[in-house]
């Protein structure tokens, strides 16, 4: 038996989520076994675990769409117990039992050795947000956005996604601009690496065709208007990686900024990407990602807190990353 979160559907279609007891007898098929030793609390999980939203798939289900721990037990050739390792995605906590739980069953082409550069701990303060954030910045890179070409914009900067990228990319030399509903967090976010801080009711209504080129490259997690007005004041040939939707899912824009000034929009797609591309975010976190900023954007707490926690996240009531400590 092991710990986990546990949710199940009510009658009425409404969502419970106790700490339970669960057999390892009923995990789901898979040839390596995890010991996990630290989750983490993402914006999904926190719709799932307050029902909020339709993230769930399948009943009952243990949510967390990350893990961190060690192979405990193996039938794939690339691991053996006792291997680090960190999983981000696939369906986890959506169509199959995920890592919120002491214990995880998963197919082992799923798996990313775990870089030496991190513990699990900082693995799971990176979690899907941050190696999303990596897969943004290789993409910006991809599409010929380097530091002389001009300013970053990263929108969602107190987000999870936001405080990775704004490190990422300030450790690679850009000018990096924040978008931030927190103002007050101008001295957290300059601590990252941000070079100046924008108020986000900025771009909170209806954007222009073109408006003034600024931005050389752009990261963007919030959607709707702010990535309509982000695409308006791209500079010629500009790159805006795409990656989230907090404000919404749609795009009120024109084709102007394609047209007229070559810009691209590139989709970031982080939940079944194909292993070559996590391992080169991986690679692009342990080398560039400054482990003190982990410390910033993140802190702990107890499987026993998560419930809670997750009532807090979609208050907006949570900064960065919550870490969860299975062992706490």
């Amino acid at each position: 038996m092991f710990k986990a979160i546990l949710l199940t559907r009510n009658e009425d279609k409404s969502t419970s989520a106790t700490v339970a007891e669960v057999d390892e007898a009923d995990l789901p098929e898979g040839d390596v076994t995890v010991a996990v030793s630290h989750s983490t609390l993402n914006y999904k999980d926190g719709l799932a675990i307050t029902g909020k939203g339709p993230v769930v798939r399948s009943w009952p289900m243990i949510p967390g769409i990350d893990f961190a721990g060690t192979v405990t037990d193996s039938g794939h050739a690339d691991f053996k117990p006792g291997d680090p390792v960190v999983l981000n995605g696939w369906g986890l906590g959506e169509t199959r039992w995920g890592g919120l739980g002491a214990v995880a069953r998963v197919p082992g082409d799923w798996l990313v050795p775990l870089p030496s550069a991190f513990t699990p701990a900082q693995a799971m303060a990176i979690g899907t947000a941050g190696y999303t954030a990596a897969l943004a910045v290789l993409e910006l890179t991809r599409q010929g956005v380097t530091p002389d070409k001009g300013p970053v914009l990263v929108t969602g900067a107190n987000g999870g996604v936001g405080g990775v990228a704004i490190s990422l990319l300030a450790k690679q030399g850009f000018e990096v601009v924040a978008l931030t509903g927190r103002t007050g967090e101008a001295d957290y976010l300059k601590s990252l690496g941000a070079a100046d801080i924008m108020d986000r009711a900025e771009y909170a209504g209806a954007a222009k065709p073109l408006g003034k080129e600024r931005w050389a490259g752009a990261v963007d997690a919030v959607g709707s208007h702010t990535l309509a007005n982000v695409l308006s004041q791209m500079k010629y040939f500009g790159t805006v990686a795409s990656c989230g939707l907090a404000s919404g899912m749609d795009l009120p824009s024109s084709v102007a900024p394609f047209i007229l000034r070559g810009v691209k929009l590139c989709g970031i797609e982080s939940v079944y990407m194909p292993k070559p591309e996590r391992l080169a975010a991986y690679e692009l976190l342990a080398r560039d990602l400054n482990a003190a900023h982990l410390a910033a954007i993140s802190h702990e707490i107890g499987l026993s807190e998560t419930i809670d926690a997750a009532g807090r996240l979609m208050d907006g009531q949570v900064r960065g990353r919550l870490v969860v400590d299975m062992a706490r």
